[in-house]
């Protein structure tokens, strides 16, 4: 997560894009608590591999920390100094790499519920997609194991795109076919790509299988995140029912399931939802607002917002719809 997560702007310029609240939690803290779940044993390390310190501060490690500590996992943090790729960024946690091991992207979210195939030395989680000529895809061969990592196939290949996350038998296998890649300088658009180690380690003759995931929900730009919000919600009305929180003051208003609502909310004179997504602390009064996704601390009135995503701390007043607007923001 050593990204800046540029695409998401104005709301990673003070949050890194993995922060960014989705039906309530953070994306990276949903993801791992998702992978937990597929993975139904115990998990004793999460390594986060972030960028500068001046922007990955002590807040976003102590957010990391709490994830860490929530899944009874002790908590390794590493910095990647300069964006050389995903292989470069793999490596720069090689302290923390040996034994059984799960890599992901946190800039995406999932659900899935699968059996990880004993038998396989790597499992590479993939989604069927429709167009896969616009993925990175893989090649089975008769046994179901993959032979290829194909990127955006001209001609088609499998309907099986890779989504960022891969599970190793013993990762520290992966670690010396990275560290090779880092010997020989083998790079793509001036990057170290995991994918050199995995296409190493297929040339050893490890097996590698997939493992299909749900759904893949993006968070790469406002749009894409606020689908996924509602997506996301419609997941945890339907399995948790109740996502108001117990403090929410509400008069005179009309709650459209469904919706995400964080404690000491005020809401007066409104009607919200579907879909949306308030963060805690926030006050709402004489607004309608639907499909949308407003973080913590911010104060909205007079408002008709539909497709609309609000940072932390920010003032809205006004008569604006698909809006997106990032923390400190004022609209009066």
């Amino acid at each position: 997560m050593a990204g800046r997560g540029s695409r998401l702007r104005p709301h990673t310029l003070t949050v890194p894009k993995p922060l960014i609240p989705v039906a309530g939690e953070p994306i990276v803290h949903r993801l791992v608590k998702d992978i937990a779940k597929v993975l139904k044993q115990p998990i004793e390390e999460v390594a986060f591999i972030l960028g500068d310190p001046a922007f990955f501060g002590d807040d976003v490690v102590q957010s990391l920390q709490k994830l860490g500590q929530s899944l009874n996992a002790k908590t390794s943090i590493y910095r990647q100094g300069e964006p050389l790729g995903t292989g470069h960024a793999i490596m720069s946690a090689k302290d923390s790499l040996s034994g059984p091991a799960v890599v992901a992207y946190a800039d995406t979210l999932i659900k899935a519920d699968f059996e990880l195939d004993e038998k396989a030395d790597a499992v590479i989680w993939t989604k069927k997609v429709d167009n896969p000529e616009a993925y990175g895809v893989v090649n089975l061969n008769e046994r179901d194991e993959i032979v290829e990592l194909v990127e955006k196939p001209t001609t088609f290949v499998s309907d099986q795109a890779v989504i960022g996350i891969y599970y190793f038998k013993d990762i520290s296998v992966l670690k010396g076919k990275l560290q090779e890649v880092l010997e020989e300088n083998l790079m793509h658009g001036g990057e170290y790509q995991i994918n050199d180690g995995i296409k190493k380690m297929m040339a050893d003759g490890k097996i590698f299988k997939t493992g299909t995931v749900d759904e893949w929900m993006d968070c790469g730009n406002k749009n894409v995140t606020l689908e996924t919000n509602s997506k996301m919600l419609g997941f945890l009305h339907k399995d948790n029912g109740q996502l108001i929180h117990e403090s929410v003051k509400k008069n005179n208003t009309t709650i459209i399931e469904p919706c995400f609502i964080g404690e000491n909310t005020v809401l007066e004179n409104c009607t919200i939802g579907p879909n949306v997504s308030i963060g805690a602390n926030c006050t709402i009064t004489d607004s309608a607002i639907k499909n949308s996704l407003i973080q913590n601390h911010t104060a909205i009135k007079n408002a008709q917002l539909h497709e609309a995503m609000i940072g932390n701390h920010a003032k809205y007043d006004g008569n604006f719809t698909r809006i997106s607007i990032g923390d400190y923001s004022i609209l009066e």
